[in-house]
This record gives C-alpha cells, structure tokens and sequence, in this order.
C-alpha cells in the first residue's frame, strides 16, 4: 500500500505538469493575431522610450546589442552579418541565423535553424525594433565530422507559422507540424525585445546605485 501511495506521489505531479504543458501549448498568446503580419510580411515589432538618454546614445547601445548579443552568438556562416550601421540617420540593421530548439532529449534533438533580419531605427528619443525576413531551416540531415547538415526544408514565416496556416479553423488551437514553429518564434521575438528592454533597466538601475553612492560620500565629508 505504501509502495502505490509513493508511485501516486511521484506520477500526480508529473501528469499535473503534462496537462499545464499542453495547455501553455493553445494559450492565448499563441493564437489569433499574435503573428502580425505588414504588407503580407510577417514582422514583429517593439517602440519603447528611454528618459535621460540621447540618440546617440541609443544608437551606441542598440548597436552593442545587436552585435553582441546576436550576430556575434549566431551561427557562423555567410547569412549571420551586420547589413547596416547608419549613426547619422539612427539606423542598425543585422541578417541573423541562429538555433531554435524545440525539444532536447537524450540521443534525441529537434531543433531548426531560425533566420530573421532585425532593423532598429532611433528617432527622437524612441527606440524601435522589427523582426521580418523569417524562414527556417529544418530536418537537416547531420554528417560525421561536418560543421552543416545537408538538405533539409525551407519553410518561410508567411507560408507556415501565420493564423491562415498555422491554427485551425475555429482560431482555438494550434496546429501540430507548424504550431512549435509559431510557438517558438513568438517567444524568441519577445524575448529579443525584452533583453533589449533589460539593458537599458539594467543601466538605469546601476546609475541610480552610483548616483546614491555619490551622495553617501558626500555626507560623509559634511563639515558641522
């Protein structure tokens, strides 16, 4: 009796967290309308604002960004490379290829090169960030001791992961083959444009500790 009440134990959360991961699967988030799409071209995009700091400064920062934590961590070949560095008119434009992975198992990895241009335009104090040119990579076939795969399909964001292709009729789920695809793709744009966010909270936060660092020394040296 001890011995089933312990296998409960251990099975009940494991199927609770396999119920949740299906339904995380058809959250809101994933279906109807969260694949914008601009002139028939899938594209992602994000406009935040910056107090305090200048153009220039936006500029320097989101062309750190973007060299530093995309193009220099995607994958080495001709299609990962900076296309535009325009400090002038506010303008950082970059190819990016990169792996998505969408389940990670022992002897088993599923996973798709993930390609995007990102175009960052800095215009009166705004930052604004877009994701298009989306296509993917996948089913590769990997050959011993050679840094790419060979053949594979393109599948192209317009043709595979938008409302039309990738829900069903109803816009209530999402559909198998494509829906990782959609899933995976909505997720890594929000989290480009939140670790870009981040940055600038990030140097908000570390000036506000410098600057209250600064009025503590300067109480110390009070003279009565």
């Amino acid at each position: 009796m001890k011995k089933i009440i312990l296998l409960l134990m251990i099975l009940l959360p494991l199927a609770a967290m396999a119920q949740k991961t299906k339904i995380d699967k058809h959250a809101p988030k994933y279906l109807t309308g969260a694949v914008p799409t601009e002139n028939g071209i899938v594209t992602f995009k994000k406009t935040f604002r910056v107090p305090g700091q200048s153009n220039e400064q936006l500029y320097n920062n989101m062309l750190f960004y973007v060299k530093d934590n995309l193009v220099v961590k995607g994958i080495e070949d001709a299609w990962t490379r900076m296309l535009t560095e325009d400090k002038n008119n506010g303008i950082i434009c970059a190819r990016v290829e990169e792996w998505m992975v969408f389940s990670k198992k022992f002897l088993s990895l599923d996973q798709t090169r993930f390609r995007y241009q990102i175009n960052v335009k800095i215009d009166q104090g705004s930052v604004n960030i877009e994701l298009t040119q989306i296509s993917y990579l996948y089913g590769e076939e990997w050959i011993e001791n050679k840094p790419a795969g060979e053949g594979g399909t393109i599948y192209r964001a317009e043709e595979w992961i938008t409302d039309e292709r990738a829900l069903n009729g109803k816009g209530t789920k999402v559909l198998p083959a494509s829906g990782k695809f959609r899933r995976s793709t909505i997720d890594r744009a929000q989290e480009i444009f939140d670790n870009a966010m981040d940055m600038f909270e990030e140097q908000a936060k570390a000036a506000e500790v410098k600057t209250q660092e600064t009025k503590v020394q300067k109480r110390q040296f009070v003279v009565e």
